[in-house]
């Protein structure tokens, strides 16, 4: 998983709370999960934390609404960016923990995220921010 050019990425300060508590209490566990911990780490630590009032309205945020594009087939694809206890793949919505979760993390429109899928090597294009919490003033989702 990477993004085009390794372009820098923003995450709010709440997020970057919840996401570093996410992984402390995930990989005590030894889980299933932990390649795809490692990955979010690695995001993360290459991540610039801004305060949630600062972040830019066309950065993807925990609970953020994107409109995808692939680059393969140019279909268009609709996700909500969860933690892992709201993920659910009938209404889309992604857990931060999957690959394509963590390649969506704090990238801006215009981004091309890629990412290793079971069927191969995966590119979609950030299109659209249908919804952002911190630009729609919902600070505490």
């Amino acid at each position: 998983m990477s993004r085009q050019n390794s372009k820098k990425i923003y995450i709010t300060d709440n997020d970057m709370n919840r996401l570093e508590e996410l992984l402390e209490v995930a990989g005590s566990g030894g889980s299933r999960d932990d390649k795809h911990l490692e990955e979010l780490a690695r995001e993360l630590e290459r991540a610039e934390v801004v305060e949630s009032t600062e972040i830019p309205a066309n950065v993807i945020t925990m609970n953020s609404m994107v409109l995808l594009k692939d680059m393969e087939s140019g279909e268009e694809r609709q996700y909500t960016l969860v933690f892992p206890r709201q993920a659910n793949i009938e209404q889309n919505k992604i857990s931060v923990l999957a690959p394509v979760g963590t390649a969506m993390i704090g990238c801006r429109i215009g981004h091309v995220i890629t990412w290793n899928a079971p069927a191969g090597q995966r590119k979609m294009r950030v299109e659209k921010i249908l919804y952002q919490p911190e630009a729609a003033g919902d600070y505490h989702l």
